[in-house]
């Protein structure tokens, strides 16, 4: 690496150091332009990178060194595309990529087998890839503000699925896939041009306790009208009630419909 002699090189060397002994890289608010290259070098030894607030237009393909990382966050900043070899990432379970500026998402996005969690609102997508089918270990989703008409039907094979937010788009309808999700807790759908639901929801996703449809053009009869509508109901008012039981100050609209005038 060579010898540091002013301020700035050590305190580069001292921060090097560090990372290589918590695996954690933490640059925040750092008014970084590039994705710093020494992150890089240290393949192996990554597990966090943080790298929220900055400038950051494009990601390396060398990041497919890292293939011990755990979590990539890179939160608000200027990325427009995300390299391909992404999938190389075997290790992968927090993927933060919200307020930036993606138009798409690679295929390969799909090899991410041990991804848990996946933000990517406030971008600009206008679709989402058919392999994201294939992430059978994510737990959450987030696609919210951003250009979507619908969802893929394969996101009924994200078996692991508890929450999918994805309000803020220009979706009409739901893939009748969703009521593969089983394990599926939270639907959140506010702001989109929903008409109706699959008719099994209710009844097939029997973890159902939230569902919020503020804002859309199906009416709480078209819901109330649906199989399983008792029963969730009935889940839901558990989950409320277990809430003011535990002293949780939440939203108490578990269910948020908007009612034609």
């Amino acid at each position: 690496m060579g010898c540091f002699s002013s301020k700035e090189g050590d305190s580069k060397a001292s921060r090097i150091v560090r990372w290589r002994s918590t695996g954690i890289v933490a640059l925040r608010d750092s008014k970084l332009k590039m994705f710093p290259n020494e992150i890089l070098d240290m393949d192996r030894v990554v597990r966090t990178i943080d790298l929220t607030n900055n400038k950051i237009i494009d990601i390396p393909m060398g990041i497919s060194r890292l293939i011990n990382m755990q979590r990539l966050i890179l939160a608000d900043n200027l990325i427009e595309r995300l390299p391909v070899n992404l999938g190389k990432l075997q290790s992968l379970k927090v993927l933060t990529l919200d307020g930036n500026q993606l138009t798409t998402l690679p295929d390969e996005l799909g090899m991410l087998v041990r991804l848990e969690r996946l933000s990517i609102s406030r971008n600009l997508l206008t679709g989402l890839p058919e392999t994201i089918g294939s992430l059978r270990s994510l737990s959450l989703l987030n696609v919210s503000n951003n250009k979507l008409q619908s969802l893929p039907e394969s996101i009924g094979s994200c078996f692991s699925m508890e929450e999918l937010q994805a309000t803020d788009n220009y979706i009409d309808e739901l893939p009748s896939s969703v009521c593969n999700l089983v394990h599926l807790k939270s639907l959140c759908l506010d702001n989109n041009d929903v008409k109706q639901i699959p008719l099994n929801l209710l009844k097939d996703c029997k973890a159902l306790q939230n569902i919020s449809l503020h804002d859309n053009p199906i009416s709480m009869d078209q819901f109330q009208q649906m199989e399983g509508y008792q029963e969730f109901e009935t889940r839901r008012k558990k989950k409320f009630d277990k809430q003011i039981d535990s002293n949780v100050m939440m939203n108490s609209k578990g269910l948020d419909v908007g009612v034609d005038s």
